[in-house]
């Protein structure tokens, strides 16, 4: 069993990956803003904000494991970027390892291809998310603090506007976007949560980002 703190438990990503890990047996701090994380067998609601240094060094001396699954930009800045070096020092110091949901945003679409991002139909609606979710991984990337992280992206199709359903059955690629044969790129809530927990469970992938799809 791990003790896994869930920045943004509430959330679409967030939620799957608490209710995953429960399943499995893991004990959930589950963090957001207003602390309304639902009280239940295995799981603690804490109020907070992954930009309060001081409640990510506290939790992540408490975890296994902390999951970061928050946006990436609020209002079109960066928010998630500037905190990368805090939390990597936060784990590093308390023993615990960071995973991020990240984006699909910083995939390429082929080897050697443009990144997702790039592409000419990619929304201008979602870019500045998809932007900084991308630096992100740049960041943890290039650190030199010797914390232990790894990056989760989705597939191209991927959000409560799109939740299909668990299978359990997925693919894992490292930074090509996975399609299926018709060219669709998705991936259901649950069936992510699979496989970030299976992360957890047994890491494979020490400071590397990997994607999941169908």
């Amino acid at each position: 069993m791990a003790i896994i703190t869930v920045f943004g438990a509430t959330g679409y990503a967030g939620g799957h990956i608490t209710d995953e890990a429960l399943r499995r047996g893991h004990e959930i701090i589950a963090v957001n803003r207003t602390g309304s994380a639902e009280a239940r067998p295995g799981v603690t609601p804490v109020a907070g904000s992954i930009d309060d240094e001081a409640l990510v060094r506290d939790l992540a001396a408490k975890s296994d494991v902390v999951v970061v699954a928050v946006h990436g930009s609020v209002d079109g800045e960066p928010f998630l970027l500037p905190l990368v070096p805090s939390l990597l020092a936060a784990a590093a110091e308390g023993g615990a390892r960071i995973g991020v949901v990240g984006g699909a945003g910083s995939l390429r679409v082929a080897e050697g291809g443009p990144r997702l991002i790039d592409t000419p139909d990619f929304p201008d609606v979602f870019k500045p998310e998809a932007g900084s979710h991308a630096q992100v991984l740049e960041q943890l990337r290039a650190a030199d603090s010797g914390g232990d992280w790894f990056y989760v992206s989705p597939a191209a199709e991927f959000g409560s506007w799109v939740p299909g359903e668990r299978t359990g059955t997925f693919r894992l690629g490292g930074d090509v976007l996975l399609s299926d044969a018709d060219g669709k790129s998705f991936i259901s809530g649950a069936d992510y949560a699979i496989a970030f927990v299976d992360e957890i469970d047994e890491p494979t992938h020490r400071q590397a980002r990997f994607t999941v799809a169908y």
